[in-house]
């Protein structure tokens, strides 16, 4: 068993497929007309045992409740691994990206944090181990 599919619910899936295509990285993996809506999967590298995630729309009551709630507290939806967090934070203020919290050491990992511009904060962290 393995985790194939997670899903980010975005306020607007043209804006969050090029900002998780063009700013983070990932490929598109999935982009199917569903009505008003597409199925829409990304995933990072190439690897066909990479999770995917789709982007989401927030048409469901519940789902914008959820993540505006999120965003109110400063709690990110996910979080990024990454091999240093301190280039990744130099590399996105560069491409426009707002962070919240600048790369901050909190013990065993080093941690940032960023809007996506889609109505989610998500985490950079970095193991100080690995």
């Amino acid at each position: 068993m393995k985790l194939q599919t997670v899903s980010i619910f975005v306020d607007d899936q043209q804006q969050a497929v090029d900002f998780y295509t063009g700013t983070l990285g990932f490929e598109v993996t999935a982009d199917v007309p569903m009505g008003e809506h597409r199925w829409l999967t990304v995933r990072l590298g190439d690897s066909v045992d990479a999770t995917e995630v789709s982007l989401e729309p927030k048409a469901h009551p519940a789902a914008a409740a959820f993540t505006d709630a999120l965003l109110a507290d400063g709690i990110p939806f996910c979080m990024l691994g990454v091999d240093d967090v301190q280039h990744e934070y130099e590399r996105l203020v560069a491409s426009g990206v707002t962070f919240s919290q600048p790369p901050t050491d909190v013990g065993p990992v080093v941690i940032a944090v960023f809007e996506d511009g889609c109505g989610n904060l998500l985490q950079l962290a970095q193991l100080k181990d690995a």
